[in-house]
């Protein structure tokens, strides 16, 4: 989707998981699903990555941030069984991977929202004495920062709720898991 904004790119990427029983094939997700820092496997996972197009003027002695247009790529990577199911498994696996893809929609949709946060932050930020447009990026480095490290925490909050006991996640794979 382009606008006149910026341009997003939404993209889903699958992983191969294998199993005839709702057990083996959760089993399957422990054992391929995407790593997360390298270290955790997860169900799905959703990333992105963000540039810019920023036009820096020089109003007299200041540096503005006249616009800025990003260009957002976003990659959801889910489960995808390889072999055919049967019933039940079958309807309780195709619950399970469209639970898990409504859980990654909303962290894309809080990607989108650190989108529109950057630029209500930056868009017309000024900084004065600054012919060569240097200092404007140093100030927005921790405005950018921050707007991040928001993001991420609402992000880890969101799948605290919906991974903890009773969660929409954790009802997910106990559905899956024990036949539902």
């Amino acid at each position: 989707m382009a606008s006149a904004e910026g341009q997003v790119i939404e993209k889903v990427e699958t992983y191969a998981v294998s199993g005839r029983t709702g057990p083996e094939l959760y089993a399957s997700i422990g054992a391929r699903g995407p790593l997360l820092a390298g270290k955790v496997r997860s169900i799905a996972h959703t990333s992105f990555r963000l540039t810019w197009q920023r036009d820096y003027q020089q109003r007299g002695t200041a540096c503005v941030l006249a616009s800025a247009k990003p260009k957002l790529v976003l990659t959801t990577v889910l489960p995808k069984a390889t072999g055919p199911l049967e019933e039940p498994v079958r309807g309780n696996w195709q619950r399970f991977v469209e639970g898990v893809t409504a859980h990654e929609k909303v962290h894309g949709t809080y990607i989108r929202e650190l989108v529109k946060e950057i630029e209500k932050a930056t868009i017309g930020l000024a900084v004065e004495n600054d012919p060569g447009c240097r200092k404007i990026r140093e100030k927005m480095q921790p405005i950018l920062g921050e707007i991040s490290r928001a993001e991420r925490r609402k992000s880890r909050d969101f799948d605290a709720v919906e991974m903890n006991d009773g969660g929409a996640v954790h009802q997910l794979v106990l559905q899956l898991v024990n036949g539902g």
